[in-house]
């Protein structure tokens, strides 16, 4: 292919025996899993429940826990928080960081209509939050804290042991967005003490529209859908099979051969980063360095506009993005100029400026070709747009 992709935060593309394994459920085997009484449906039906098993490894969840498909992360987070919040009606209190994502952000602000309330802890410069912060923040009647194990737009990744350690000597009920870390980082439930944790089949190389929602054994939720049986009881309507067999598939290769490409795609990362950070005084990493995803680079540059900045990347033949996925197509009320981010303004970054912020994201597929054509025409870039701007002085 003629082009770089670095924007696997939105999406990776889809390991190739993930392809195979779903190909036979979009034509011949094209049974409900509902209808196990019969021998198509039977296999459809087998195929789904060994793809829980692959994703319930992946977690290394126990056999009591439960894990439910969804379509994708923001239904598993709405299912997570409104399903505990439907459950603990007298309690009426969250707890969220301010950097998290728009699905569980937007969720909350509808839920003060309905009385409740919610406390939003601050972060640092770095994207991390302070555990201090959290305990004095919880109160008798907090329902649920959600934070997310990683940031999708600046990488950060938050000290989730410690987080899940707090919630479960307080007896609050902890949901982790894991969608950005999940077959990159160790989500192991019986270290993370959380409720409920979302992944993504999309975010590991599997297909999209296939997503998790992992439930601890004794935690009860409330179903978002009224209609049938699937999904125990949590998501009626009837399953996405070949989506969800790509998922399992794309659980069953990370479990298996993380640890031999996360070591590949980190140093790839930190040549990027190194790269970067010699070229310019004036480019700024956002997040912590340290605590990062090992496939995230994330910056901005003084003097340059963000949509020039990835404009003039794509037609060097790099995709990359400008903030994150789901914000980037944000108008402000004049439909001119972006929002700008809230993650990248919790963390110091010049409101004026947060349009300008890249994030290039890596996989398995990216190459030491790859990362050599980024540092050679970025400072071609750069240098070209800070000769067009009249606010960079030479």
């Amino acid at each position: 292919m003629s082009f770089i992709y670095l924007d696997n935060i939105a999406g990776t593309k889809p390991d190739p025996r993930v392809v195979e394994m779903m190909l036979p459920f979009i034509s011949e085997e094209y049974g409900n899993p509902s209808a196990h009484f019969y021998p198509l449906g039977r296999k459809s039906y087998v195929a789904v429940e060994e793809a829980r098993k692959q994703v319930a490894a992946l977690l290394s969840a126990n056999a009591d826990d439960t894990i439910v498909f969804t379509s994708n992360g923001t239904e598993s987070n709405n299912l997570a928080l409104k399903g505990v919040l439907a459950v603990l009606k007298d309690k009426k209190h969250m707890i969220v960081s301010e950097i998290e994502h728009a699905s569980i952000h937007n969720l909350l602000a509808k839920k003060v209509g309905e009385g409740y309330t919610y406390t939003v802890l601050k972060v640092d410069t770095n994207g991390k939050i302070d555990l201090d912060d959290l305990k004095s923040s919880i109160k008798s009647d907090t329902a649920i804290v959600a934070i997310s194990h990683a940031n999708p737009e600046i990488g950060v990744i938050q000290d989730i042991e410690g987080i899940s350690k707090i919630c479960e000597d307080k007896g609050v009920h902890l949901h982790v967005d894991a969608v950005a870390s999940a077959g990159f980082l160790d989500v192991d439930v019986n270290k993370i003490k959380a409720s409920t944790i979302t992944i993504a089949s999309q975010n590991i190389y599997g297909p999209r529209g296939a997503a998790a929602l992992y439930i601890r054994s004794g935690v009860q939720l409330k179903s978002l859908l009224d209609g049938g049986h699937q999904e125990a009881g949590y998501r009626s309507g009837s399953e996405n099979v070949a989506a969800i067999v790509g998922f399992g598939e794309a659980c069953r290769i990370a479990k298996a051969e993380m640890k031999d490409y996360v070591p590949k795609i980190r140093s790839l990362r930190d040549q990027l980063i190194a790269g970067l950070g010699a070229s310019f005084d004036f480019l700024h990493f956002t997040g912590s360095l340290e605590d990062r995803l090992p496939y995230h680079v994330s910056f901005w540059v003084e003097y340059i506009e963000g949509e020039s900045l990835l404009m003039s990347y794509t037609q060097s033949g790099i995709y990359a993005a400008s903030g994150s996925a789901c914000s980037s197509n944000i108008l402000a009320e004049d439909e001119e100029d972006l929002i700008a981010s809230h993650v990248l303004t919790a963390v110091g970054v010049p409101t004026d400026i947060c349009a300008g912020s890249m994030t290039m994201t890596l996989s398995k597929y990216n190459t030491q070709a790859d990362i050599d054509h980024v540092l050679e025409v970025t400072p071609k870039i750069v240098n070209r747009l800070c000769e067009m701007s009249p606010a960079y002085n030479k």
